[in-house]
């Protein structure tokens, strides 16, 4: 099994790092192989565009059965505390578009500019196919975007745009999309640093966040590292 883990920053899958370098036959700092079992790292940079064009290039260069998304975020859900790690099961696009005069927003499927059921969107959102499949993380629905909320206005705009949004991320969707678009199995899981709210550092926990999601990391690791071996 060749897996593909998808990170914006190498600080926040470091402790993974660390494990697959001192457990994992290592061929560089991002190729790993354990029996069957072989672990590419990719650090795409911070945002949608650098996301989306590193992944890209990585796709078309060599082939994965499972591409992971891997990274921190911030939760509008108060059931969704600082620490808790989730897979995102839908994502979208919640910045792309424009303001209008009265401050109200209007996404770009709104305005036709893209249309909201040409695939892989369906009304606008992008779907993982087999959400839920891992069942072992609470599945959350998330948006991405640009500019990260931290004021009480733009926060309650963009709750009453898109209600359903639990999480926001910078790469969320592009990672979406482009594992659609390639047709790659994937899983985008997430570990809360902070509320969205009136922005606050001091309020996050990002060490945290980043044990969490590491200790999920490790622990699928070697779930596949124990499958691999099995199917010798």
């Amino acid at each position: 099994m060749k897996i593909l883990i998808v990170s914006a920053t190498p600080f926040e899958i470091a402790p993974l790092q660390n494990y697959l370098i001192e457990n994992f036959q290592t061929e560089d700092q991002l190729k790993f192989q354990k029996d069957k079992l072989e672990v590419h790292l990719l650090i795409t940079g911070v945002g949608l565009v650098l996301t989306g064009i590193h992944l890209t290039k990585k796709l078309l260069k060599e082939d994965y059965q499972l591409v992971i998304n891997a990274g921190i975020a911030g939760s509008f859900d108060e059931n969704v505390p600082i620490g808790t790690v989730v897979q995102v099961i839908e994502d979208r696009f919640a910045d792309l578009g424009v303001e209008e005069a009265n401050g109200s927003f209007t996404d770009v499927h709104e305005m036709g500019l893209i249309e909201a059921n040409v695939p892989p969107f369906k009304n606008g959102v992008l779907s993982d196919p087999d959400g839920g499949g891992f069942g072992f993380l609470r599945s959350v629905k998330g948006i991405s975007i640009n500019k990260v909320h931290g004021h009480v206005l733009s926060i309650a705009r963009i709750q009453k745009k898109y209600p359903e949004a639990q999480i926001e991320t910078m790469e969320g969707a592009a990672f979406f999309y482009v594992c659609l678009t390639e047709k790659k199995p994937f899983l985008a899981v997430r570990a809360i640093s902070n509320k969205v709210e009136s922005r606050n550092r001091e309020n996050w926990d990002i060490a945290l966040a980043i044990e969490s999601l590491n200790k999920v990391l490790l622990q699928m690791m070697e779930g596949f590292a124990e499958s691999s071996k099995k199917r010798e």
